[in-house]
């Protein structure tokens, strides 16, 4: 599980329910005493990086920049974002471009070597 560094995700209790359920916790350090992760913040930034990024870009980008009246408006509101996000915004981060070209890019590359 990749989460941020909410109280509530880095609660001994949680962390226990999920080791208690083997699901496999993302954190940068372990602490093998405890056999509990350790929760440093000193690198956390590099699991959650892209995501983050795409929250920074969802509250900048659209969020802050629309007065949504109601739950449903937003809910409307940023799934039009999300989805100019992946079809039609360029990104530096794919060489300019799209999500989904970069996806059908990769789809295809990996078609052509099977």
């Amino acid at each position: 599980m990749n989460s941020d560094q909410g109280s509530q995700f880095t609660s001994s209790d949680w962390i226990q329910t999920l080791t208690d359920a083997d699901v496999k916790i993302s954190m940068p350090l372990g602490d093998a005493s405890h056999h509990l992760p350790v929760i440093d913040g000193r690198e956390r930034w590099v699991d959650n990086r892209m995501i983050e990024r795409l929250w920074r870009s969802i509250k900048y980008e659209c969020i802050y920049l629309n007065a949504f009246e109601t739950g449903s408006e937003a809910r409307i509101g940023i799934a039009k974002w999300i989805t100019y996000y992946n079809a039609e915004r360029p990104h530096s981060s794919h060489g300019i471009l799209t999500p989904n070209e970069a996806y059908d890019t990769t789809i295809t590359i990996e078609k052509i070597a099977a």
